[in-house]
């Protein structure tokens, strides 16, 4: 073995050694209920409730997470087409119920009997607001959620897929309600815990001058994604988080002049797109025809810009710059293609550990963030792009000295 094979091997068995185990073998499987927003081909509920009801690769091979999802609770069902439900077909070969509500998949009015509960709402129907953010009820039904643990006297811990919310407000709300009831509560993204190439991540400790994030699709659907991937990496530098000081939005001609001007290093930018598996030829300004970016200004002085330009890229990448050192480092996060999608292995691997623990493997102190970061990207653009400041973005944490992305086999040996 040489010592690149070596360093990976290492390197994999740091990031997961953890592998759920019933504590004997005829130990019952902890139940635990989904709450969706649907449950249809491809949708995030497919493809993370869907896991561990039928597994997914790990290290290579197959693996059953040892849990029991006992019901499932969807708030939209569709009869046809591309959204078809499969809820129903899937509970009778699957053995487990549909719930009718909230209360009742996780046991019933006064009454919980699950020992987790996945909130996985993406995808459906549902409106936008004036700001373009997608009113998904992730809020609404985490209330509920919290309204059986108030009744039934015993709490569990609690995953929200993506976002808290994208109200920042009702985001803090979430928080600090798992805060004060002593629950574990999980969020975020699958992209801070997918496979890079390459497989790097800044110095636990280094010292960042600047950041720089590209990106492409929805701005909103995707603009959360690419606010993990800046934040899981800036979060390791010296310091941890010390919260953000001001975030602006740009769009159009807007984002050309300031690339002219220098606003953010061209090398950084370049090191990151250099990383896209995706990217197109010529320039940017040959193939976007509407560029946003998110500038960032973190309270310790770092700066990041996330660039998004849909039409040349479709990929996420990272550059980074450190203090001393005149060239950038970067990489990207890569994402196996639906409909496996695997990128969602390591994130139901790490829902697993979070169920068994009863504590989130990484802060969730970095999605209050990132979703209360978007919330005033959307606010700025609104407002003529003017910086937006606040208390609710002076958010504070340090994360712990590991390192959680996958490295090693995404496909089946």
């Amino acid at each position: 073995m040489n010592r690149r094979d070596a360093l990976r091997t290492a390197a994999w068995t740091a990031a997961a050694t953890f592998v759920p185990r019933l504590a004997a073998a005829d130990a019952k499987p902890k139940r635990i209920a989904s709450v969706n927003s649907v449950y249809h081909k491809l949708s995030h509920a497919y493809h993370i409730a869907g896991r561990f009801l039928s597994g997914y690769t790990l290290k290579g091979q197959h693996h059953q997470p040892p849990f029991q999802l006992v019901r499932m609770f969807n708030d939209q069902y569709h009869a046809d087409g591309a959204r078809k439900d499969l809820s129903r077909d899937l509970a009778k070969k699957k053995n487990f119920e549909i719930a009718d509500t909230i209360t009742a998949a996780l046991g019933g009015k006064g009454k919980l009997d699950v020992e987790g509960v996945m909130l996985i709402c993406e995808h459906g129907d549902y409106p936008r607001n004036k700001l373009g953010q997608i009113l998904y009820p992730r809020y609404e039904f985490f209330e509920q959620i919290v309204e059986v643990f108030k009744t039934s006297g015993r709490s569990v811990p609690v995953f929200v897929d993506k976002h808290l919310s994208y109200d920042h407000v009702k985001a803090r709300k979430m928080y600090d309600t798992a805060k004060a009831m002593g629950f574990g509560l999980m969020a975020g993204s699958s992209l801070p815990v997918t496979w890079r190439q390459p497989e790097w991540e800044p110095p636990f400790g280094a010292k960042v001058q600047e950041a720089v994030v590209c990106f492409a699709s929805d701005l909103e659907v995707y603009g959360f994604h690419a606010l993990e991937v800046l934040q899981n990496v800036l979060e390791r530098r010296a310091g941890g988080e010390t919260g953000v000081k001001s975030i602006a939005t740009i769009q159009g001609d807007a984002v050309w002049k300031a690339w002219d001007r220098g606003d953010w290093d061209k090398d950084v930018a370049e090191a990151a797109l250099r990383r896209s598996g995706s990217r197109d030829y010529g320039s940017p300004r040959d193939h976007v025809e509407k560029p946003s970016a998110f500038r960032v200004e973190y309270i310790d002085g770092t700066r990041a810009t996330l660039l998004h330009l849909p039409g040349y890229v479709a990929d996420f990448t990272i550059g980074v710059k450190f203090a001393g050192d005149p060239k950038p480092q970067a990489t990207g996060f890569y994402l196996p293609l639906p409909p496996g999608a695997r990128f969602f292995d390591p994130l139901t691997y790490y829902i697993e550990q979070f169920f068994t623990t009863g504590k989130s493997p990484y802060p969730v102190e970095r999605t209050l963030l990132t979703s209360t970061m978007l919330d005033f990207a959307h606010r700025s653009l609104a407002d003529g792009s003017k910086p937006m400041t606040g208390e609710a973005l002076k958010i504070v944490y340090q994360p712990a000295n590991e390192s959680y992305f996958f490295r090693g086999p995404f496909s089946d040996d």
